[in-house]
């Protein structure tokens, strides 16, 4: 079994890392070190773009459809592989031939006007599409409203579909077989399903579980499914989509709508008028500011944690992966070392990243399950709660400090009779 596990993980480092250096050494003339421009390639890998790089061939593309609304108002559908052509060039000295992918005009003729269409190579637009239109001797460059297929959005659907089948494949198992438990892959998958309905869900919403559930597996599944399909480089993975941070800041976003919107009268009193003594709370409202700013800060943190943890565990292993080539310029034993070096802490990474993976998608679920725990409980749950946050010998103290102070006060009162 062992032997069987050594052997999986070399290959799917072999997936992962190839297609780096196939990038590094056939893209842009990468194989003199010194054009090596380690910043481009990053964030080439990490960035999103109009085409899906073709496993161990990265100058050609996977074409997806570009959607844009030009000036006036009119729509466009065309294919993303229309905007870019490869050049090819040879170094006369070496002999060497390299390509290069370069920006081409796209011209539509609709209505009898005449529609252009280009990547930009510079400027706030750079590598986006850009409508050019004829200014006087030239063309000036405007944005068009932009809904194309690109390849985080394809891949938003691909982790959809995979996400979906898994779960109705389990569906369908338990409509067939009853309650006979599965084995293998579903049977990993329904023990994840049980892991965080029973020990995370449950036991932070209890009576509230069956009503925010669906909502908190969903995100679990959904950014497991991303994160995994993200730490392979070829198709259908690469796309960086939970290093991407309008996707976490979405996602956070809908934690901090459900928060809000199921919030109680309790926890909105709590945001307004909490339980501090009243200097802190009138004339300054100081309290109330820090809890209204805290409704912002917990989905903003939801949204940072997912992002950085994401995004750093990629430059680490794409980084590690170009040392090799940044190396190669001191001779051949210095990158043979480098190579071994630099592998071997690629394959430990991707199998940190693997874990970080797991964890990121449950400590999301986890955190947004606390979240919306607060917002809906009520106000007699909160007193019990905070009894029951005290130890037996705490609690066991109060009582008796409680039933002091009652014989206390039927003393006095005796007393004063």
């Amino acid at each position: 079994m062992s032997k069987r596990v050594s052997i999986l993980a070399i290959l799917l480092t072999f997936i992962a890392l190839f297609p780096f250096s196939m990038s590094a050494s056939g893209n842009g003339g990468h194989n003199e070190n010194e054009n090596l421009d380690v910043k481009e390639i990053i964030f080439e890998h990490l960035g999103d773009g109009y085409g899906w790089e073709v496993p161990f061939a990265h100058v050609y593309r996977i074409p997806l459809p570009v959607i844009v609304r030009a000036e006036d108002g009119k729509w466009f559908c065309f294919s993303s592989g229309d905007l870019t052509e490869i050049e090819v060039t040879e170094n006369k000295e070496t002999g060497k031939i390299k390509k290069h992918l370069v920006p081409v005009m796209k011209t539509i003729e609709k209505d009898g006007k005449t529609y252009r269409f280009m990547l930009s190579h510079e400027g706030s637009n750079k590598d986006k599409v850009v409508q050019l239109i004829p200014d006087g001797d030239g063309y000036r460059e405007y944005r068009p409203l932009d809904i194309s297929i690109t390849k985080n959005v394809a891949a938003l659907f691909i982790a959809v579909f995979l996400v979906t089948a898994m779960v109705m494949g389990l569906v369908r198992y338990y409509r067939r077989r009853g309650l006979r438990a599965p084995r293998k892959g579903m049977g990993f998958f329904e023990m994840l399903v049980s892991f965080v309905y029973y020990d995370t869900i449950k036991s932070t919403l209890g009576e509230n579980t069956k009503k925010f559930a669906p909502y908190l597996l969903t995100c679990f599944f959904f950014i497991l499914i991303m994160n995994l399909v993200g730490l392979i480089v070829i198709f259908p993975g690469g796309a960086n989509l939970t290093g991407n941070i309008a996707v976490t800041l979405v996602l956070a976003f809908m934690t901090f709508v459900v928060t809000n919107i199921f919030g109680t009268k309790h926890y909105w009193k709590e945001i307004f008028w909490p339980d501090v003594p009243l200097f802190l709370k009138f004339p300054l409202p100081i309290m109330q500011v820090i809890e209204v700013f805290g409704i912002f800060t917990k989905p903003a943190a939801l949204c940072v944690r997912l992002f950085a943890n994401m995004m750093g565990g990629h430059i680490i292993v794409i980084t590690l992966t170009l040392l090799i080539f940044i190396f190669a310029a001191f001779g051949t034993g210095v990158a043979g070392g480098a190579t071994v070096v630099s592998v071997l802490f690629s394959i430990f990474m991707l199998l940190l990243d693997v874990l970080v993976s797991f964890i990121q998608a449950y400590v999301f679920t986890l955190l947004s399950a606390l979240f919306i725990s607060m917002a809906v409980i009520k106000e007699h749950e909160h007193n019990a709660k905070d009894d029951e946050t005290y130890p037996q010998h705490e609690r066991k103290d109060r009582v008796e400090i409680a039933e002091e102070k009652s014989v206390l006060q039927k003393l006095a009162k005796e007393m004063d009779a």
